[in-house]
């Protein structure tokens, strides 16, 4: 051992003056690339409504940091200084010619390409969905390139909108023109997915190897630095100090690496349920998971299919949502609508408060997330695609500055997706039918 302590020191007495200085300044960037922020990995994830929403109850009063709460989004309460509310964006890839609106605009919604009519599943042409372009680029950092999610099954045969396939109403991404991604319905499947072969306790302790290594690196090289300090100069010992002040940043940063770490315990299988409430919680419980322990960046949820006609008992309803979604300004109406609205905000809100509850270091996955939210139409009984219902949550690692209201004048929602793909490093100039470049305001 000491024959080995010796050879050590000789080889950084070789190295310089400070002896143990050029190891530091090699050692360093290799810890400090592991502890930038952009080593935390950032997500995107997508939560899709149906039937649109009664936007008087949603849209919130006042701009900036000086807005309130609409009755539909009283459910974000807890995270409304995580969210953008951003009001006044429009979505004319996903309007159709005549009729077929929600098929249309789910075919559309994210990727801002207008899709053929077509009730043949052999002749369906939509557009790469941006969620899918994020997938590409992030798929050499996890197992599982995206995560397809939603509560409804089917296929794409048939015609389920006024003559457009039902590939169109049933799918939100898309990995070409003519191929969605099938999402998966059943929670235990995903679970399965997710963790088939995958060992929580042996990523720990492949970490804790690494981790151990590293200091050791540390301790040897603080080692040979005190025996120098009584045989140097005044001069000497002031580069020493700073040399000291270096190392000490250095086990900092390997200290923050054990914070940044993915931790994740994956817990019981989900029980088998057709009750959509267990259901969509299920699934916003496996995306969290997914994204916690780094099995995958990407994921969409459609919380129903396009046009979804579901009834919503346990509400105090007897009819179905799309039908609701056709108000005819009945007061009626727009009281149902008003406890679907909030249902489903109440569900968005469990994810991103779920979210915000993981730890990654000083911040949050919902810090180092983007999480949008919205709808293939605007109001359901006009079918507008402008002005559409958006939020966005989380940071994105700090792209976005959240807590606020921005009111856009018709500016497309393919330029908000633009800016996302941005921030989880996807540069792209132009995207879908109309985006044109990255949506401003979303920084202050």
């Amino acid at each position: 051992m000491k024959d080995s302590k010796l050879s050590r020191r000789t080889m950084l007495r070789g190295l310089g003056a400070l002896m143990a200085l050029p190891l530091l300044e090699q050692m360093q960037p290799t810890v400090a690339r592991a502890a930038e922020p952009g080593a935390t990995p950032l997500r995107l994830a997508v939560f899709y409504v149906p039937c649109g929403l009664f936007m008087p109850n949603f849209t919130p009063r006042g701009t900036g940091r000086s807005w309130t709460l609409s009755p539909t989004l009283q459910p974000l309460a807890p995270v409304k200084d995580d969210v953008l509310v951003l009001s006044g964006l429009s979505h004319e890839p996903g309007r159709p010619d005549e009729f077929g609106h929600h098929a249309a605009g789910t075919g559309a919604f994210l990727s801002c390409v207008k899709v053929v009519k077509t009730n043949r599943q052999d002749d369906i042409r939509a557009g790469v969905s941006m969620d899918q372009l994020a997938a590409r680029a992030l798929r050499p950092h996890t197992r599982l390139p995206s995560l397809e999610l939603g509560n409804d099954g089917g296929d794409g045969t048939g015609s389920c909108d006024a003559s457009f396939s039902c590939a169109y109403a049933r799918n939100i991404s898309w990995a070409g023109p003519t191929s969605p991604r099938a999402k998966e319905t059943n929670p235990r499947a995903v679970f399965d997915r997710l963790f088939a072969g995958f060992d929580p306790d042996a990523t720990r302790a492949q970490i804790e190897k690494r981790k151990a290594y590293e200091q050791s690196i540390l301790d040897f090289v603080n080692e040979d630095a005190r025996a120098l300090q009584q045989r140097l100069g005044a001069r000497d010992r002031r580069k020493l100090d700073e040399y000291f002040t270096s190392v000490r940043e250095l086990e900092l940063r390997v200290a923050a690496l054990d914070q940044q770490a993915p931790t994740c315990s994956k817990g019981p299988r989900p029980e088998r349920t057709e009750d959509v409430r267990e259901k969509t919680k299920a699934m916003c419980d496996l995306m969290v998971l997914a994204f916690q322990c780094d099995l995958t960046r990407v994921a969409t949820f459609m919380l129903g299919n396009g046009r979804s006609d579901r009834v919503y008992d346990f509400l105090g309803l007897t009819t179905g949502h799309h039908t609701y979604s056709h108000h005819q300004h009945h007061a009626d109406n727009h009281a149902a609508l008003a406890k679907i609205d909030r249902w489903e905000m109440e569900q968005f809100s469990y994810l991103l408060q779920r979210m915000k509850s993981v730890r990654e270091g000083d911040a949050t996955l919902l810090d180092n997330s983007l999480v949008y939210f919205g709808s293939e139409v605007a109001d359901g009984n006009s079918h507008g695609h402008s002005d559409m219902p958006v939020v966005l949550a989380g940071r994105g690692g700090g792209a976005v500055t959240p807590g606020r209201h921005v009111r856009y004048g018709g500016e497309p929602i393919a330029n908000l997706f633009i800016s996302m793909l941005d921030t989880v490093g996807v540069d792209v100039s132009r995207f879908g039918d109309d985006g044109t470049g990255p949506l401003p305001r979303l920084k202050e």
